[in-house]
């Protein structure tokens, strides 16, 4: 490979509505290759849950309803991604979100020599929509179940504790059309800011076969494009 030469360090972004199995691909990928999955809403929520100064301000903008300011994501990426175990590379889950935060990681990449690969996860919005509004959470243990996929073996039961099973709020089929439509809004103008910078990009169906086989196709486009 690379004929013996070192191969320069990659930053895998991944792309994709929510229900696209983003977070289930990142760590799938991580155990295939070894990269640190980042993602900027579990490093945000590990601030507010340590009460620090990042945490304090996030959560007062997050209790206001107001967007966490690209600069201070930008600022914890830039932090995580120079720590040692990113050195061969990492798989961003969830980031960028904005085409400012896309310019920006593109400038921290460049400048240390990474390359960028985008993986967008196509998926039908119908079964966004079913996937999501079929989950069911434990209130007790907090055990995700799927009507369709993934049921109790009793209905709306919890297998662990026999807990009554509540459909979250934010699975509700009106607030899964409201995420969307965000999405498409936000994020559709960093896919094509990806297109017109020539960055890496590969669309990956995500929609019709098991993870796992999502998850290789998406090893290889890393690996060799192909």
């Amino acid at each position: 490979m690379n004929n013996g030469q070192k191969r320069s360090p990659r930053a895998v972004v991944l792309f994709g509505p929510p229900g696209s199995g983003k977070g289930t691909q990142a760590k799938l990928l991580t155990e295939r290759t070894g990269f640190p999955q980042i993602s900027t809403g579990d490093m945000l929520r590990e601030h507010v849950q340590a009460g620090d100064e990042i945490g304090r301000e996030v959560a007062k903008l997050m209790h206001a309803g107001s967007l966490v300011p690209d600069e201070l994501v930008n600022a914890l990426v830039k932090q995580r991604v120079a720590r040692p175990d990113c050195r061969d590379g990492f798989i961003l889950d969830g980031y960028p979100r904005t085409q400012q935060q896309a310019e920006r990681l593109g400038v921290l990449l460049e400048g240390r020599g990474i390359d960028q690969v985008v993986i967008h996860l196509v998926v039908d919005y119908n079964k966004v929509i079913a996937r999501l509004s079929g989950r069911r959470q434990c209130p007790v243990c907090g055990t995700l179940y799927n009507v369709l996929s993934r049921p109790p073996k009793q209905a709306d039961v919890c297998d662990l504790d026999g807990a009554g099973l509540v459909i979250r709020e934010d699975d509700s089929e009106a607030v899964i059309r409201e995420r969307l439509e965000e999405y498409e809004r936000q994020t559709r103008p960093v896919l094509e800011y990806f297109h017109s910078a020539g960055r890496r990009l590969y669309e990956v169906d995500a929609g019709r076969e098991v993870p796992p086989v999502v998850c290789e196709r998406i090893y290889k486009l890393i690996e060799n494009g192909g």
